[in-house]
C-alpha cells in the first residue's frame, strides 16, 4: 500500500473549463467543491481507489475527448464513445445528479407527508445557471 501522506482536499470553488486548446463557447463553470462533501468521494471520482492521487476527468484513458465523437444528438452522452467526451461526462455526472435530486424533492413535496427534517437543496440544472457568461 502507497503512503500518501496528508491527504489535501480543495474546499472553496474550482473553476471547471476545458483543455486549453479547446475555444471556450460558454464561460467556465464554478463548482462549490465543499458544497458537495455529503457524498462519498467515489460518487464523481469514480475511478479513485481511495489510496492513489485523484487525477482530473480529462486524464488519459478517462473522459480525454476533447471534441464530440459524433454529431451530437440528445442519447449520445450516455453511449460508451459519448461519454469519453470531457463535456458530455460533466453534463451527465453534474446536471444528472441535480435533476434526480430535484425529482426526489418533488416526490417528497408531492406525498404530503409531514417532514423532520430540511428537504435537500437542488443544484443548478439550466445552462446559464452553471454558465452565467
Amino acid at each position: 500500500e502507497q503512503d500518501l501522506g496528508e491527504m489535501c482536499v480543495p474546499m472553496g470553488k474550482i473553476i471547471l473549463k476545458p483543455d486549453a486548446s479547446v475555444k471556450q463557447k460558454k464561460s467556465s463553470v464554478e463548482f462549490h467543491h465543499s458544497k458537495h462533501f455529503v457524498y462519498d468521494c467515489k460518487t464523481c471520482h469514480h475511478k479513485w481507489e481511495g489510496n492513489t492521487k485523484i487525477v482530473t476527468c480529462v486524464t488519459s484513458g478517462c473522459h480525454d475527448l476533447l471534441k464530440s465523437p459524433k454529431k451530437p444528438t440528445k442519447y449520445l452522452s450516455y453511449t460508451d464513445a459519448g461519454i469519453k467526451y470531457y463535456k458530455y461526462a460533466f453534463h451527465q455526472q453534474c446536471v444528472g445528479c441535480h435533476k434526480e435530486i430535484k425529482n426526489k424533492r418533488k416526490e417528497m413535496e408531492m406525498s404530503y407527508k409531514v417532514l423532520t427534517t430540511v428537504l435537500p437543496k437542488t443544484g443548478p440544472t439550466g445552462c446559464i445557471e452553471c454558465h452565467p457568461e
